[in-house]
């Protein structure tokens, strides 16, 4: 056997040894407290769903018509296969799913938008990943923001949200990073650490639903190399976008 030959097939393994562990990657990191037939009790009929954050959520969706329960408006990652399982799950509740991330963006950009893109949509459920460019660009001296500007911003946004859409359910979720990969190193490491306690802290402010995303990527790594989850540590592959998927999914049942 020759060596690229053996290469493919190491690599077929350890794809495949990722795929069939993705349920329990999620359960290892995520409990299930509903029963089966418990299941996406917080949605409710005629319900609007809104993902939000920077480009992890955005995944290339057009940005001209933006519409609901669209698979272009939605791109191509787990905000479109998480929307795309729960209309598949519940076609009775007939929901509107919207995702309106942008590539960049940080807390205070999505403030500046927050009107058209969450208020005027009247949201039952916000879920917001938001704070890997709060960082990042920090880190490549494209912005000065802090992760008390961050935590005190984010703030601002989920009273706002509250104060304008009381009986509105939130999701937090977890700002990550996958190391060894090619934009992420363990420098990464401490700083990425500030940015999740602060996120984290919010949720329990807001009684928001927390979506652990950061370890249940590293408990994926231990399936399959971080490059196979995100090439840059970062934007999660099909693979990642998957286990994102999933791992909300159980997280809002």
């Amino acid at each position: 056997m020759n060596l690229s030959r053996r290469k493919f097939l190491g690599q077929s393994a350890a794809g495949a040894a990722a795929i069939a562990g993705i349920p329990a990657i999620v359960s290892s990191c995520i409990s299930a407290e509903k029963k089966e037939n418990d299941k996406y009790f917080r949605f409710q009929k005629g319900g609007t769903i809104l993902f939000q954050g920077d480009s992890i959520t955005d995944a290339g969706r057009e940005k001209q018509r933006e519409l609901p329960n669209n698979p272009q408006s939605f791109g191509s990652g787990y905000a479109f296969l998480a929307a795309s399982a729960l209309m598949n799950a519940l076609p009775e509740l007939d929901l509107t799913l919207y995702n309106r991330g942008i590539s960049g963006n940080k807390v205070y950009q999505l403030a500046d938008r927050w009107q058209k893109d969450c208020l005027d949509l009247n949201p039952n459920l916000v879920s917001i990943l938001i704070g890997v460019n709060d960082y990042w660009h920090k880190r490549n001296g494209q912005y000065d923001g802090t992760v008390e500007v961050y935590e005190n911003d984010f703030r601002a946004l989920l009273q706002r949200t509250k104060q304008n859409l009381p009986n509105v359910a939130l999701v937090i979720c977890q700002p990550f990073y996958v190391l060894n990969t090619s934009a992420v190193d363990e420098s990464w490491v401490e700083p990425m650490k500030e940015y999740q306690t602060a996120a984290k802290k919010l949720a329990g402010e807001f009684d928001a639903l927390w979506v652990p995303f950061q370890e249940v990527f590293d408990e994926a790594v231990k399936y399959a190399p971080g490059t196979y989850w995100a090439g840059d540590g970062v934007h999660p592959s099909m693979a990642g976008a998957q286990l994102m998927a999933e791992a909300w999914l159980r997280v809002v049942e």
